[in-house]
């Protein structure tokens, strides 16, 4: 199996890219999204509208976006396992990457409180939150390009 995946390890890397680069444009928009659906009145059309544009978003994009991003993670780390273990850049990396999931899960909820009506959050505290993924990003990606340690 191993051998068969190494073949293939381009490609894996290939899709592990595409889907990060997808997961992370979700990320990014998704908070802005709710900087906007804040001001917007609860129950009003333009309320409506953010909540099937966030759901949408998650549900379409970010969900199987992280779930691919992670999928073709680990293949790679099990295909080249015993080169990753030994690196300190590796392993900080994934912490990153556990870092941006929680981060995840945190939209999550507030998909889910938008949907009830029940956000209490500001704009400010949005465009606040929106930052996290974009700092974790850029550190992920030059641990991964630069393997500075």
């Amino acid at each position: 199996m191993v051998d068969l995946l190494s073949m293939h390890y381009d490609w894996i890397r290939a899709g592990h890219i595409i889907a990060m680069v997808s997961w992370m444009a979700g990320m990014l928009y998704l908070p802005r999204l709710f900087v906007y659906h804040v001001n917007a009145p609860k129950g009003s059309d333009m309320s409506e509208t953010f909540k099937i544009m966030e759901r949408r978003l998650l549900k379409i994009i970010i969900n199987p976006a992280m779930v691919l991003t992670w999928v073709f993670g680990c293949i790679m780390l099990y295909v080249q396992w015993e080169y990753f273990k030994t690196l300190p850049w590796m392993h900080a990396k994934l912490l990153f990457v556990v870092l941006m999931t929680g981060i995840h899960h945190v939209y999550i909820k507030y998909v889910k409180l938008f949907a009830a009506d029940e956000n209490t959050k500001s704009a400010k505290f949005f465009r606040i939150l929106n930052e996290v993924p974009a700092v974790f990003m850029i550190i992920i990606v030059i641990l991964a390009v630069v393997e500075p340690f």
